[in-house]
């Protein structure tokens, strides 16, 4: 019995043999087949994050399968789903609102390490590895955040400057 992969759109706009249909497309930066997150460090950042909870989690007991690796495995990959959902909203105030959802995402991740330290499930130096890791993506964040604004305020007055 053969197996059918699916290949995804992006796959075949690079070899010019597929149309998506028109929803598919409004997701699409350009016909080079890639999504605007996907150009994002901060999602990459992301990512790079999530593997590491998902490294230090796989040697919490088997018993918190369900429960505490279940919810930080969770939180960590709500991070990263959120810049991509945000990078799509059509203004800079709901890019921003997702961003800093991904931001309580990342504490929401260090407290459940902090209970994790505290029943054992983890020695200081992976709790330090991760929260290391997490402040570097939490000032990733909060800098992409301050950057928006502070274009959103340029252009914003700009626009003000041109119109008396």
């Amino acid at each position: 019995m053969k197996l059918k992969i699916p290949l995804l759109p992006s796959c075949f706009i690079c070899y010019g043999g597929y149309k998506p249909p028109t929803n598919a497309k409004r997701l699409m930066t350009n016909a080079k087949g890639y999504f605007k997150f996907e150009r994002l460090d901060v999602w990459k950042d992301a990512r790079v994050f999530i593997s590491l909870v998902y490294k230090i989690t796989s040697t919490f007991p088997k018993e918190e399968q369900f429960g505490l690796i279940n919810q930080i495995r969770r939180a960590a990959v709500s991070i990263a789903l959120n810049i991509a959902e945000g990078s799509i909203k059509g203004s800079d105030l709901d890019l921003k609102r997702f961003l800093r959802i991904s931001l309580g995402s990342i504490n929401e991740v260090i407290s459940a390490f902090y209970i994790a330290l505290d029943q054992e499930f983890l020695d200081e130096n992976k709790f330090k590895e991760i929260y290391d890791s997490a402040l570097k993506l939490n000032a990733r964040l909060n800098a992409f955040i301050n950057s928006i604004s502070r274009s959103s305020n340029l252009s914003h007055s700009s626009f003000v400057v041109s119109q008396s």
